[in-house]
């Protein structure tokens, strides 16, 4: 969803950049250290595109030597768990989405349309356990017949990207053979669990300057955007 059908990615990098950085100017407060640099656009891609919140804040505070406990999945922001500040960055993306509404991109919802027209099942996955609000929020809650979002995973027990199962998930409940089902993935993450789960197609969106990268993660081919994928 994010970044692929709708233009949020810079809103979760956003919302992502305020939590790390509060908290890391939190704790150099507290320890007097002030070794840990500040969240930046090559850490968004590297760390969190594409994966779970919690897996997402693990990742990223672990490179910066930082290993806390990961609590659980309710815990409230204010706790200094991987959980609660997963949940922290969640009330930050809430606020800056009320804040700039949400948008989709027109040719991605044209594609989706135009491979319904030809009877090609399709499905939206995401990480987010926001997915249905803000596929509602851009005005195309109905858009996908298929959904299996990070409140699904969290049902269903299914690891998030790069593992595959998301997208099994989700090939399954169209009734298709993953060999013969395309991704469409503009994470690394994303673009390595298609690849992983050996599905026919993998196709790399590159919304942020890397190409390269998700062409050595496993894409088949990279487009800047879905116009030029045609049928």
């Amino acid at each position: 969803m994010d970044g692929v059908i709708t233009d949020t990615a810079a809103t979760h990098r956003s919302a992502w950049k305020a939590m790390f950085d509060d908290y890391l100017s939190e704790v150099t407060r507290r320890t007097g250290q002030s070794s840990h640099r500040p969240f930046n656009d090559a850490d968004y891609l590297r760390y969190v595109d594409g994966k779970s919140r919690a897996d997402g804040a693990r990742s990223f505070l672990v490179s910066r030597g930082i290993h806390l406990p990961d609590g659980d999945a309710d815990d409230a922001p204010e706790r200094e768990t991987v959980c609660g500040l997963a949940n922290r960055k969640d009330v930050v993306l809430r606020r800056l989405l009320r804040e700039t509404g949400v948008k989709a991109f027109p040719s991605s919802v044209a594609l989706v349309r135009r491979l319904q027209d030809h009877g090609v099942g399709t499905a939206v996955i995401s990480a987010s356990r926001n997915c249905h609000a803000i596929l509602e929020a851009a005005g195309i809650g109905d858009l996908f017949p298929v959904r299996v979002d990070g409140r699904e995973c969290a049902r269903l027990g299914l690891q998030g990207k790069p593992s595959p199962a998301v997208f099994l998930e989700a090939a399954r409940r169209l009734g298709v053979d993953p060999s013969r089902a395309v991704i469409v993935e503009d994470a690394q993450a994303g673009v390595r669990a298609g690849r992983a789960g050996n599905f026919g197609l993998v196709i790399g969106v590159n919304r942020g300057g890397q190409a390269d990268q998700l062409l050595a993660e496993g894409a088949d081919v990279v487009v800047t955007d879905l116009a030029e994928v045609t049928l």
